[in-house]
C-alpha cells in the first residue's frame, strides 16, 4: 500500500479526509501548525487530532510548535488580509516542512487538509505543494478537499465524535 503523510490543520478539515484515505493509503497524519496562537488554542487542536487519530488508529507525528519560525517567515506581512500574502508565506512554511519530513520517511505522496477550509484556496496552495514535490522529488496529492460532499460528511463526523472546532484560522492576524 503506498504510503501518504498528510498535513492537518485541525480535526475538522482533516476528519473526512482521514477517513476517505485511511483504508486506501498507509496513512501518517502530520500536525505542524506554528501558525496557531495562543499556544492554549493549539493544544486544543492537537488533542482533536491526536483523538481522531487514535479512534482509527491511523499514526500522527507531531512536529515541534516553532512559533518563532512562522513569525520570522511572515514577518512584514502583518497587514495583510485573510488570504493574502501572509497566508501564502504560512502555507510554504507548513508544506516544505511537510515535504520535507515525507522525502526523508520513504512516502509516496503528501497533501494538506488546507484545501478544506471554507477560506483557503486550492489554486493558492496546489501550486506551493507542486514546487514542493518538484524540489524534495516526491509527489503531491493535489485534491480540493471541499468538493465532492466531503464539507457535509466532516460536518456529521464533527458533530457524531463532538469535535473541538475552532472559530479562526489559526494565527494571531485571523482571530
Amino acid at each position: 500500500m503506498p504510503k501518504f503523510l498528510l498535513h492537518t490543520c485541525c480535526a475538522p478539515c482533516s476528519i473526512a479526509i482521514i477517513e476517505e484515505l485511511k483504508d486506501k493509503y498507509a496513512l501518517t497524519v502530520l500536525f505542524y501548525n506554528p501558525n496557531i496562537q495562543p499556544e492554549e488554542e493549539y493544544s486544543k487542536r492537537k488533542a482533536e487530532v491526536v483523538k481522531v487519530c487514535s479512534e482509527w488508529d491511523v499514526p500522527m507525528v507531531d512536529i515541534d510548535y516553532e512559533t518563532e519560525k512562522w513569525q520570522e517567515a511572515t514577518r512584514g506581512l502583518e497587514t495583510e488580509p485573510e488570504g493574502g500574502a501572509r497566508c501564502v508565506q504560512c502555507f510554504n512554511l507548513r508544506l516544505n516542512r511537510t515535504a520535507d519530513y515525507a522525502a526523508k520517511h520513504a512516502f509516496n505522496f503528501f497533501g494538506t487538509s488546507l484545501t478544506s477550509g471554507r477560506n483557503k484556496k486550492a489554486d493558492v496552495i496546489h501550486p506551493i505543494g507542486k514546487v514542493l514535490a518538484d524540489r524534495y522529488g516526491i509527489k503531491f496529492f493535489d485534491t480540493d478537499w471541499k468538493k465532492g460532499g466531503r464539507q457535509e460528511k466532516a460536518n456529521k463526523l464533527i458533530s457524531e465524535r463532538n469535535i473541538y472546532r475552532q472559530i479562526y484560522c489559526g494565527c494571531v492576524y485571523s482571530k
